[in-house]
């Protein structure tokens, strides 16, 4: 079979989808890589796929940019032909879907997190609530990466309970992700690693920084992932400057492999307001690594209370001080235990092969049903 597999960067396929496309290719599949250019587009084709550019903001909504999205990705289906399309984000799970659609090509979709829309009741919020109930009529299977967004959806009507899917997010290679030697670091360091917009709790963890230093207990408190001050909630490149001439962060800027940064903290922290299953929280435990995060979905999908990490409110920064103020002063054996709980949380319910497995047992099914029609046509 010839599949497609569609994302918002090359970047994303090449990350945190490399297994899948391996397994794929194994199987003697035919992999269509289809997403921005970025520099990890070339490696996709030296990985063995077919690589087709595609043009795709993914920063916010404009109705003439995403109906060319629509006719651009159906051209791309139509010379390609494709059996089946793999959606993963939100634009190609919405426009990607509809162009599958008119073609007569099935789609696989996956909802990896709800997006800022989802967060607010207000006009954007209910056009994305009508489109998602539009298009989801027309996949033969949705995936969803914890349980809170899948019953979100049935309980709004957005898709249909019989072709929907669980999955423990985009899991882990196990074997990718070896945890090194435990040791805590002097001084203690919490690390956050995200895309630098509001809804990732940036900001309270700023502050949280700001008032544990005023408290006087010493600690690093390093900030990694890309600036994207174009992003409707992106956080201005003034105000990420300010914060590092001030030292209230170390900004790392971005990393091609995050193994080495969470290797050298002691502690990894995710304040966001919403997710789906965070892989930064995924690949911290899969490295041993005790978690502060928000008690709302998508965290609490991988961290448990006082397991493997601790969870604070959602948009406070004094109780997010408060849980790492905690971890800062917990005893050494405690730390440990839980960054080991973490790794055996990872091993238990995330590893990658549990993913890999629904999806090539849902491709083989497409492949069962277009047999099957293939011999009734006959």
């Amino acid at each position: 079979m010839k599949i497609a597999i569609v994302l918002n960067t090359s970047w994303n396929i090449y990350n945190f989808r490399m297994g899948l496309v391996k397994a794929l290719l194994k199987e003697g599949h035919e992999v269509v890589t289809v997403a921005p250019e970025d520099e990890f587009s070339p490696l996709l084709v030296e990985a063995g796929c077919q690589y087709e550019k595609v043009t795709m903001d993914s920063r916010g909504a404009s109705p003439l940019k995403d109906f060319g999205l629509l006719l651009e990705l159906r051209r791309i289906y139509k010379r390609t032909a494709p059996d089946v399309v793999l959606h993963f984000t939100i634009k190609p799970n919405i426009y990607g879907t509809v162009a599958a659609a008119t073609l007569g090509i099935p789609s696989i979709n996956n909802v990896s997190g709800l997006g800022t829309v989802f967060l607010k009741d207000n006009l954007v919020n209910r056009i994305a609530i009508g489109l998602y109930r539009a298009v989801f009529r027309l996949p033969k299977l949705v995936f969803f990466q914890n349980k809170h967004d899948l019953n979100l959806f049935l309980e709004k009507r957005l898709v249909k309970k019989q072709i929907t899917g669980l999955l423990p997010g985009s899991g882990i290679a196990l074997d990718h992700f070896i945890p090194s030697k435990f040791e805590l670091h002097k001084p203690f360091t919490f690390l956050m690693i995200s895309r630098l917009i509001y809804d990732k709790g940036v900001l309270e963890y700023v502050e949280a920084a700001k008032k544990l230093r005023a408290k006087g207990l010493k600690a690093r408190f390093q900030l990694l992932g890309a600036k994207d001050p174009k992003h409707k909630r992106g956080i201005s490149t003034e105000q990420i400057d300010q914060w590092i001439a001030e030292g209230d962060i170390e900004y790392l800027g971005t990393s091609k492999d995050v193994r080495e940064n969470i290797n050298k903290s002691d502690c990894v922290v995710l304040p966001s307001y919403r997710e789906g299953t965070p892989r930064t929280l995924l690949e911290a435990a899969s490295l041993c690594k005790p978690i502060v995060a928000t008690d709302v979905p998508g965290c609490t999908n991988v961290v448990t209370d006082n397991v493997n990490g601790f969870l604070c409110k959602a948009k406070d920064a004094h109780d997010l001080a408060s849980k790492m103020e905690m971890m800062l002063k917990a005893e050494t054996e405690q730390i440990s235990e839980m960054g080991e709980n973490g790794r055996r949380i990872v091993e238990e319910r995330f590893d990658e092969r549990i993913v890999i497995e629904k999806y090539l047992a849902a491709v083989e099914k497409q492949a069962l049903v277009a047999g099957n029609l293939a011999v009734s046509e006959y």
